[in-house]
């Protein structure tokens, strides 16, 4: 017994001796000879690749100078992130095809176009995205390209050489700079001298947030449809420029895990995505599974992960005519650590990783033609079906908010799908559309099914399970009116000069301004008058001024008696109005119809401080949304205050304090509680969402009444309840409240009804008193998306919505997510509503 002991302990020395002794030879394919003037990552970061984690600018580093010495490569910065990081794209082909590559990509993407019968595909490169590690800390990925853009720049014969006559290869060394850099730190400054694989070590438990998210703690591997994020917005430029035929996405998932390549689960695909698509990624898996084989390494397919949200890497290329490629390999989330499958190193993660990726490239080799006719015929057949769709198009807009119409088109347009004026103001299927405010989508243009995946709704599924949400439907998301239309007599012209908005001054008033609350923008210009010391008001009810009608919400800054003389004054709104896309009109008397300009029904709006609860126990997503959006979008300094030293906080120069949804019900113990409700109780406003539901009624800051279900499986055999658990999900789906629009937190709406995203199975019961429920879900509240029987049942007539009167202040609860991924335009005012008005609620 004590010699086995023996033996398995010098074979664990063995290996962790090993791992401080890798080499690149041990990623690279032996049978190939490099050209030993292209330089070893060794000889530029300084280390081996795998002896440590790459930091991202050792890996702009490394890539400049291999783009610098090698004939088969350029790199490009595309932008930068929100740490000002390089996004990089590194282009890999042979020298000769470098001299006509523009003539290339124009060829290429022609495939995709009306004509293309006319091109040879077996005289055409495939083109193939290969990107790495979105999320941060996913990190093989990234530190496999650097073995990976060696091989591609340094192997030598007839093999690489006919390989990259016949290819380009869009190279994404890291998706997620910032990230990368976070956690590539976190693990070199714990990494030890004798790698210790325990896994209760320190550097495999990250500090909150953890490297996954990049700067604003997004999960970037969402954006690809939104495109609300800078690194975003530079892939999806360079996908629409080059069209590949392959995206490939790397990424790692549990320790204990082994790897994964795509497809997926079968029943789990989007019905957009061709049944074609399918068949060649699983004939692109077949290279992967010889390759992986050949290295002894374990791998699966067709589980766990789908292939439906396509605002996802490795489905964002099924609904634009290419093949999209998900890698999971089993993350050893540092250097080395134990596993049910041995001991998981570093390196070799990295090296499932580079073989992948070469066996993806070998796969584009040999299936070149087929895939180059697949995307063709994508097209065309996407084409014809657009011509015999009866939907010709869709119209949408707000005649009240151009902004958040704009945005809107801003997505589509970034997505290269056009859209045109509306010729005239119209109303169609009951609801109005204002020229100037309004854009018409043809669907007869290059790509109607990724117009149709942003614009339907759909609430019948195949499967119950889903790996992310199952409703994104755009137009709902942005609280928008619009309609399908079957015919484009209403389409104006295409609109070539897309321009930002800009707000303007009616003119200069000795008595006051007014401006509704209904643009996108109104909050960030509300704070910037307050922050300038500058008073205003808020009308609690409608009202008609010289001749124009003012809705609930509306702000009212007098001209007298303020800090500003009266030009002053109206050279600062007139900044104002430029910076926040809104217009404000002078008005010259304070006599309405309605309340007039001195009546008590105007509120005044107090300058906000407001603070944010992040760190352990707060689900970072949450807190980044709400983050970015003050901060991007409003122009609002908001103060991230860290459970940690929260208790020794003085919360009493705060207005606001928002606790964004945690982990389980314990956000901050019951002395924290207390030190709230204290706060509260002084003038403080507390706002909670999703599961602070859970804390507010533990700690008794509100009396909430839950609907629970009472499902009990039945005839349910032990290897499904997974499946039966997960049906009860609600991933992500939509649905219809009501809107009180009287109500402070419905001001800025313009319609009774709003489409609220839902990804809990939090049910209020609404209050006795109908005032009391503000927004309240309808009886039949489903409008895209996944729900159970069970929980559809449960939601009807439910409250999405509460708020308490505590002493001097307010206790506000949200159950939904009213910021979701930054594409949730259309909810975002819930919150600034809250932030400026709680104290009237």
């Amino acid at each position: 017994m004590k010699k086995a002991t023996l033996l398995v302990a010098c074979f664990v020395c063995l290996q962790l001796f090993a791992q401080n002794d890798v080499t690149l030879d041990y990623y690279l394919p032996q049978n190939v000879t490099y050209d030993p003037s292209i330089p070893k990552p060794k000889d530029v970061i300084g280390h081996e690749v795998g002896e440590w984690h790459v930091t991202h600018d050792k890996l702009v580093y490394y890539m400049q100078t291999l783009a610098n010495a090698s004939d088969r490569m350029t790199i490009k910065t595309r932008g930068k992130t929100f740490e000002g990081r390089p996004i990089l794209l590194v282009t890999v082909t042979a020298p000769k095809n470098h001299q006509k590559l523009e003539q290339i990509r124009r060829d290429h993407v022609a495939l995709t176009e009306a004509g293309s019968n006319g091109f040879d595909t077996a005289s055409m490169p495939v083109v193939v995205y290969q990107g790495f590690s979105i999320h941060g800390n996913e990190s093989s990925g990234s530190n496999a390209s650097l073995a990976y853009a060696y091989y591609l720049a340094a192997a030598q014969g007839q093999e690489i050489e006919n390989m990259l006559d016949n290819m380009v290869i869009l190279l994404d060394p890291s998706f997620n700079p910032d990230g990368l850099q976070r956690f590539a730190y976190w693990a070199n400054v714990h990494r030890s001298q004798n790698l210790n694989p325990d896994a209760n070590e320190r550097e495999y438990h990250e500090i909150w947030p953890g490297g996954r998210t990049n700067h604003y703690w997004f999960d970037m591997n969402r954006d690809w449809l939104p495109v609300q994020l800078p690194e975003s917005r530079a892939r999806i430029e360079t996908f629409h420029k080059w069209m590949p035929n392959i995206l490939t996405d790397h990424h790692e998932m549990g320790t204990n895990s082994t790897f994964f390549f795509q497809p997926g689960e079968p029943s789990r695909v989007h019905p957009l995505t061709p049944k074609m698509n399918q068949e060649l990624t699983a004939e692109i898996g077949k290279y992967h599974a010889k390759a992986l084989d050949n290295i002894g390494s374990l791998y699966y397919s067709e589980e766990n992960f789908d292939d439906y949200y396509y605002g996802k890497g490795s489905t964002f290329p099924d609904v634009n005519g290419g093949i999209g490629i998900l890698f999971e390999q089993g993350s050893s989330r540092g250097h080395i650590q134990e596993s049910e499958n041995g001991l998981l190193t570093f390196p070799f993660t990295i090296r499932n990783q580079f073989t992948t990726a070469v066996s993806t490239i070998e796969a584009a080799k040999n299936m070149r033609v087929k895939i180059l006719d697949y995307q063709r015929k994508y097209f065309s057949d996407i084409k014809n079906e657009a011509v015999r769709d009866k939907t010709k198009g869709y119209v949408f807009g707000d005649a009240k908010d151009r902004a958040r119409t704009w945005h809107l088109a801003e997505i589509l347009n970034r997505h290269k799908i056009k859209f045109h004026e509306l010729a005239n103001d119209a109303t169609i299927n009951g609801k109005s559309y204002k020229k100037g405010a309004s854009y018409v989508v043809p669907m007869n243009q290059k790509n109607p099914r990724l117009i149709k995946a942003m614009f339907e709704k759909r609430t019948t599924f195949t499967d119950s399970l889903f790996y992310d949400v199952s409703a994104w439907t755009f137009p709902l998301s942005f609280n928008m009116d619009y309609s399908a239309l079957t015919s484009l007599s209403n389409a104006g012209p295409e609109v070539a000069d897309f321009k930002t908005l800009s707000g303007e001054v009616s003119g200069k008033s000795n008595y006051a301004y007014l401006f509704e609350w209904h643009g996108y923008y109104t909050p960030k210009a509300l704070n910037q008058i307050v922050q300038k010391g500058i008073r205003a008001k808020v009308a609690k009810s409608p009202f008609t001024l010289e001749g124009k009608q003012y809705d609930y919400g509306t702000i009212m800054i007098p001209v007298q008696n303020q800090k500003l003389d009266q030009d002053e004054l109206h050279k600062f709104l007139q900044k104002v109005a430029a910076t926040c896309q809104i217009d404000l009109t002078a008005v010259s008397t304070g006599l309405t119809k309605g309340i007039d300009l001195g009546s008590n029904d105007f509120d005044p709006v107090k300058k906000q401080k407001v603070a944010i609860l992040v760190g352990d126990g707060v689900r970072s997503y949450d807190a980044g949304e709400i983050w970015h959006l003050f901060d991007t979008r409003y122009d609002m300094k908001i103060t991230k205050i860290d459970t940690r030293y929260f208790n020794s906080v003085d919360l009493s120069e705060y207005t606001d304090l928002i606790l964004p949804s945690g982990w389980g019900s314990g956000i901050l113990n019951k002395s924290g509680a207390e030190k709230v409700k204290q706060w509260v109780k002084n003038g403080g406003t507390l706002i909670g969402y999703r599961n602070v539901a859970n804390w507010f009624n533990k700690y008794e800051f509100l009396k909430l009444e839950m609907k629970k279900d009472t499902l009990v499986a039945k005839d349910i055999p032990f290897d499904q309840k997974g499946d039966f658990l997960g049906a009860q999900v609600t991933g992500g789906a939509i649905f219809e409240a009501k809107l009180d629009r009287s109500h402070p937190v419905g001001y800025g709406y313009k319609n009774n009804r709003i489409s609220m995203f839902r990804n809990t199975n939090i049910y209020l019961k609404p209050d006795k008193d109908s005032y009391n429920n503000p927004i309240q879900y309808t009886n039949d509240p489903l409008q895209s998306g996944y729900i159970s029987e069970e929980n559809e049942a449960l939601i009807k007539n439910s409250v999405p919505f509460k708020v308490k009167r505590m002493g001097k202040g307010r206790v506000i609860l949200f159950t939904d997510n009213t910021n979701f991924r930054a594409f949730w335009y259309g909810t975002n005012k819930l919150l600034m509503n809250a932030i400026f008005f709680g104290q009237m609620m």
